[in-house]
C-alpha cells in the first residue's frame, strides 16, 4: 500500500461505494474500505471520521460553492436569481465521477436507515448554508428560507435527472438545475 499516493480521498469514496453496494453498509468495515482503495487505516481516517462521512464526501465545498454564488449574484438578482447563480456555482463540482457513482450510491442509502439520515442531514445543511448567504444578502428569513428549500429541491430533481440521464452527451447540470428552479418557481406561482 502507497503511503501517500495522489487521489487517496476520491479510491476511499469509490471502495465505500462499491463495498456498501456489494455487502451492505453494515457489513462494510473501514478496514475493507481501506483495503479496496490501496490505502492504510490510519489513511482513511486522515480523511474521514467515519464510514458515514464517505458518502457527504465534498458536502462543505458544495455549501460553500453555493454559498459564494450567491454572494456573488448582481445586486439587483432576486432570491430565487441569486440561488441559481448559487446552483450554477455550484454545478462545477459535479463531474464524471459524480454521475457514475449516482446509482450505487442511491441504492446503497436506500438500503441504510443510518444513511438516509446522514443524507437528510446533507440536505438541511446545504439547505442552511442558502438561507445564510440569502440572508447575508439582506433577504428577509422566512424568504430566505423558502428560497433555499426550492434550491435544494431543484438541485436534488436536477441530479437525479442528470444522473439518470445519457451518457453518452455532454449534459450540463448548470442548465438542469437552473431549468429545475424555474420549473418549481412556475409551481408555486400556481399555488395562489
Amino acid at each position: 500500500m502507497g503511503r501517500w499516493e495522489p487521489g487517496a480521498r476520491e479510491r476511499l469514496v469509490l471502495a465505500a461505494v462499491d463495498l456498501f453496494t456489494e455487502q451492505g453498509y453494515d457489513a462494510t468495515t473501514v478496514t475493507q474500505i481501506a483495503e479496496r482503495a490501496g490505502v492504510t487505516k490510519s489513511t482513511f481516517f486522515r480523511h474521514f471520521p467515519d464510514k458515514r462521512e464517505l458518502l457527504v464526501a465534498g458536502q462543505e465545498t458544495m455549501s460553500r460553492l453555493l454559498a459564494e454564488g450567491i454572494a456573488e449574484a448582481p445586486a439587483d438578482a432576486s432570491p430565487l436569481a441569486a440561488v441559481a447563480a448559487g446552483l450554477v456555482r455550484a454545478s462545477s463540482t459535479m463531474g464524471p465521477m459524480n454521475r457514475e457513482l449516482a446509482p450505487r450510491l442511491k441504492a446503497a442509502i436506500a438500503a441504510s436507515t443510518e444513511l438516509q439520515e446522514r443524507d437528510a442531514l446533507k440536505s438541511v445543511s446545504l439547505a442552511a448554508a442558502m438561507t445564510a448567504a440569502l440572508v447575508a444578502r439582506g433577504v428577509p428569513g422566512p424568504t430566505a428560507e423558502l428560497a433555499a428549500e426550492l434550491g435544494l429541491l431543484a438541485f436534488k430533481r436536477a441530479f437525479a435527472e442528470w444522473s439518470e440521464g445519457d451518457r453518452d452527451t455532454a449534459d450540463d447540470f448548470a442548465r438542469r438545475a437552473v431549468a429545475a428552479l424555474e420549473q418549481l418557481r412556475a409551481a408555486g406561482a400556481s399555488l395562489r
